[in-house]
């Protein structure tokens, strides 16, 4: 792919992507006054409806919620709502809204029986009822249901409970954001009745909230009531069981410290108790000792206990001294010296006293250790019965305590219901409500609705902008041709011009010489145009003949083959022939009459082409009729006559005009081309399908002839998004039909 091409490409692709504006307006253009009038009737019709409502008043009264309510006494911990919460407000939103308060509104203004509020029905519904009655009695599968007859009580009620319900429905609550402020609003078709029926509201849930106070006060003060009764005889009957207790066990108060004594003797006890335990081990020790060693006194004197008692020590000191003189006497006297003999006689005694002492010190011991056992045993026996009896007593003290606390915690709580019994009694006639009414509902003196100007304005609005999606949507769905930008991308045909419409009345054809009018200028050129632009195409060409056909009647073709007819007759010698052998028109158009010989005279050959010729002075062209209409005309035209003869006037004329019938209707315009130069294909805008226009281009590719291009016929330029590059054009550099073109 070269450089060349392929940014081609590109920019194509860029075109495709962008947004055509201008296509839209013209779009837009095209259906504005359709779109205007759809708008200005629904309009109206709204206005009409908005005109007949009936006007509806809202009335608004503001609650302020207090966050604490006032509290008395410590019992509103029985009914008490946590206003600090964040879903308190909401709760109480919840709650003016409810079927409780609304039921009582209805009941306090009579609402069931307002003849305002609760209108009788109208007689229109009764059209609506015969005409279900009279269906049902033609479908006889349909279940019968019996009618029930209601009382006037129960039509009573029914009619109660359908006000509730339009009353919740005509109701709306706002909570103020940021605030305590819920605000009522009421609608209705009368203005007083709206503001009372908001400040009703704003009562109703106040008193509903004391009244759930005062029901709540009732309840807690019946459930106080009932309680107190079982808490009295609990208590009564801990009471008489510590009673029983005390009368069976023979006790005063174990609570002034006869538990505690007990504990301290039998710590005594105990302490004496590991006393003579520890002397007894200490004297058991000596006396083993003693017992060991028997009467040897020497051994006896030796042991520890025995030579640091002060009365052996003091003796030993005695037999030291008198062993000292012995000793000292012995040196100057013989052993039977009176000196001697007395100091002997003296040491020998202290020798006997020494061993009473410790013969009488051995006795103690042995005393001692018995008394120490008997101590001991004694004590055991007294520890043993203390224990006993300090358990005794820990055990009544035990049950003691558990007897009196039931009977104290049965007495605080009688206590706390009875007092809670009392603030409830005292505080019964006493009433706090948690809101009041910040703002009572007004009477209104204007509707809030309907507002008419905007209903109005947005049925404007809405019925325009409708209009203008429903001319996309049809503009989408139209597979019509009507641009030269269809022509090229739908059908890939070069586009050669577009006649313009010219406005006419119904059922009246097209003035045959108006390329000849000045009024019609602008068509004039228009074809004009379309012969220049064949002229460029075939430059090389000498004489020309031109085929000019159509997808189906009714498209233009012959107009146009006979417009062109008049443009290249203003050029050259130039001859039109009505080639359509089976619905013919070209003769009508001229006036020629029905029995002027013509193309299939010819071609057949029973006539001269001199006795078929018409010349029209005014144009100064020639043409030929159909003339005759034969039984087989597609196999006249295939045939060696029509092409001998078309090469005949080729020869004579410059420009030879073909007008053949449509493609889709029959294959003689395919037949017809093989003898012509140039193929031009009419497409009526915005009226043949493009797969229509498509199926005739395609059956001339068939036969393997070209189609020069595509003329747009009755082009609206006024709504064609193509007037503004060809409508107009003429008259803005000041051309008119009796200019001469170049």
């Amino acid at each position: 792919m070269s450089i060349k091409m392929r940014d081609q490409l590109q920019a194509n692709i860029l075109d495709d992507e962008t947004i055509d504006f201008a296509h839209y307006w013209q779009v837009f253009k095209r259906y504005a006054g359709r779109i205007i009038l759809l708008a200005v009737l629904f309009t109206i019709l709204v206005a009409l409806i908005v005109m007949k409502m009936t006007p509806i008043y809202s009335a608004t009264a503001s609650l302020l919620i207090e966050s604490q309510p006032a509290n008395v006494t410590s019992i509103e911990e029985v009914y008490k709502s946590d206003t600090s919460r964040k879903d308190y407000m909401q709760t109480q939103y919840e709650i003016i809204q409810s079927r409780q308060v609304a039921a009582r509104a209805v009941d306090e203004l009579d609402l069931s029986n307002d003849p305002v509020f609760m209108p009788q029905s109208s007689g229109g519904l009764t059209i609506v009822k015969d005409v279900k009655k009279w269906v049902k009695s033609k479908i006889p599968f349909l279940p019968k249901q019996e009618k029930v007859e209601l009382t006037e009580t129960q039509k009573a009620e029914k009619r109660r409970q359908a006000a509730i319900n339009k009353l919740m429905n005509s109701i709306s609550v706002t909570l103020v954001n940021n605030t305590q402020v819920i605000e009522v609003t009421a609608v209705s078709d009368s203005a007083d009745l709206a503001a009372r029926i908001a400040n009703t509201m704003g009562d109703v849930y106040v008193e509903n909230y004391l009244q759930a106070k005062v029901d709540m006060t009732s309840k807690a003060t019946s459930f106080l009531t009932e309680s107190m009764e079982g808490l009295k005889d609990k208590l009564e009957e801990a009471e008489r069981k510590l009673t029983a207790f005390y009368e069976d066990n023979q006790l005063v108060n174990l609570s002034g410290g006869v538990v505690g004594l007990a504990a301290e003797e039998l710590e005594e006890y105990s302490d004496q108790l590991l006393k003579a335990q520890t002397t007894l081990k200490q004297n058991r020790t000596i006396y083993e000792q003693t017992q060991r060693n028997g009467a040897d006194y020497s051994a006896l004197a030796r042991l520890p206990e025995v030579l640091n008692h002060a009365n052996i020590q003091s003796v030993r000191r005695q037999l030291s001294e008198a062993q000292s003189r012995v000793s000292e006497l012995s040196k100057v006297y013989g052993p039977k010296h009176p000196k001697m003999v007395a100091a002997q006689a003296e040491y020998d005694s202290v020798q006997d006293t020494l061993e009473t002492q410790i013969r009488d010190l051995i006795s103690s011991i042995t005393t001692q250790y018995r008394s120490s056992q008997d101590k001991v045993a004694n004590l055991q026996e007294e520890v043993a019965n203390a224990k006993a009896e300090y358990r005794k007593l820990s055990g009544l003290e035990n049950k003691r305590r558990a007897l009196q606390r039931e009977v104290d915690i049965n007495q605080q709580l009688y206590n706390s219901m009875f007092t809670r019994l009392k603030e409830t009694s005292e505080i019964g006639g006493f009433q706090s409500a948690n809101a009041r009414i910040l703002d009572p509902a007004v009477a209104p003196n204007n509707p809030s609705a309907p507002n008419r100007t905007l209903l109005i304005g947005a049925a404007f609005v809405v019925s325009f902008g409708f209009g203008v999606f429903l001319a996309f949507v049809l503009e989408a769905l139209n597979s019509g041709v009507r641009s030269v930008d269809d022509v090229e991308k739908k059908l890939g045909q070069r586009m050669l011009g577009l006649i313009p419409i010219i406005p006419q009345k119904r059922k009246e054809n097209m003035e045959l010489r108006a390329f000849f009018d000045s009024k019609y200028h602008q068509f004039s050129e228009a074809v004009r145009t379309l012969r220049t632009s064949l002229s460029l195409m075939n430059l090389e060409k000498q004489n020309q003949a031109i085929l000019v056909t159509s997808s189906v009647p009714k498209e233009g073709k012959s107009t146009v083959s006979t417009n062109l007819a008049f443009a290249l007759g203003q050029l050259d010698k130039t001859i039109l022939i009505d080639a359509d052998l089976r619905r013919p028109s070209i003769g009508k158009r001229f006036n020629v009459p029905a029995y002027q010989p013509g193309l299939s005279n010819l071609t057949m050959k029973t006539h001269s082409l001199d006795e078929c010729l018409v010349h029209d002075e005014q144009s100064g062209i020639d043409l030929i009729c159909a003339g005759s209409i034969p039984s087989n005309p597609q196999e006249l035209l295939a045939g060696e006559g029509f092409n001998a003869l078309i090469t005949y006037l080729k020869k004579h004329y410059k420009y030879v005009v073909v007008d053949t019938a449509p493609t889709q209707a029959v294959s003689d315009a395919m037949v017809v081309s093989k003898a012509c130069d140039s193929v031009i294909y009419v497409v009526r805008a915005d009226s043949t399908s493009e797969k229509m226009i498509q199926n005739g281009l395609g059956r001339f590719l068939q036969v393997g002839h070209r189609v020069d291009g595509v003329v747009l016929n009755q082009v609206d330029l006024r709504r064609s998004d193509v007037s503004e590059r060809y409508g107009g054009f003429y008259d803005q550099y000041g051309y008119n039909a009796n200019e001469k073109a170049n």
